[in-house]
């Protein structure tokens, strides 16, 4: 996804209706209909927590998957709900460039409110630095930072993608960030 691309998702967004014009428009490249293949590459190598997991933003539903039945889909306000357990992993793919800026250190409580004390939050990173506006918003490893550390956050892990797929490898050094809460 390209920044020409991208301007043409804002335009989408910002002339009515917003996302739901994209996703009838199929102007969708965050949603490649699989699971990404650094999230495959991870649980192959044992690379995830175990337990709980939560994917905001997570896309479509694929209900008719042979194991659908160990996960729950719930359509919802990020910021307002409440999980009555707490979650192991947090894996953010996108998401978080696709929220408003002045929004950012509510998802950073938000995420820190719905992790266990050990818990890990992963994010995929896809800075994008040559747009004005949004959705999607600029995004760089600072920006992550910035709302993260006065959460309590510590990066155990910043590095490139190299799974990244192909619309997403026309960002600047996609990457993957893992941090921890402190204990």
């Amino acid at each position: 996804m390209g920044s020409k691309n991208v301007r043409k998702i804002q335009e989408v967004i910002h002339g009515g209706d917003g996302w739901n014009k994209c996703w009838e428009q199929g102007l969708t490249p965050w949603d490649i209909g699989r699971p990404t293949p650094v999230l495959v590459d991870l649980l192959e190598k044992g690379g995830l927590p175990k337990g709980r997991a939560l994917v905001p933003g997570c896309g479509t539903l694929f209900s008719s998957l042979p194991n659908a039945n160990c996960f729950k889909f719930l359509l919802g306000d990020f910021f307002s709900w409440r999980p009555t357990e707490l979650f192991d992993l947090i894996f953010d793919y996108t998401f978080f460039c696709a929220i408003e800026p002045s929004m950012r250190p509510a998802w950073a409580s938000q995420v820190r409110d719905m992790l266990k004390p050990d818990g890990e939050l992963i994010t995929l990173m896809f800075p994008i630095g040559d747009c004005e506006g949004g959705p999607p918003y600029n995004v760089s490893l600072d920006t992550y930072e910035e709302v993260l550390h006065p959460m309590g956050f510590r990066a155990i892990s910043v590095e490139d993608n190299e799974l990244a797929i192909g619309p997403r490898k026309a960002f600047l050094r996609p990457g993957m960030l893992s941090a921890v809460q402190k204990h």
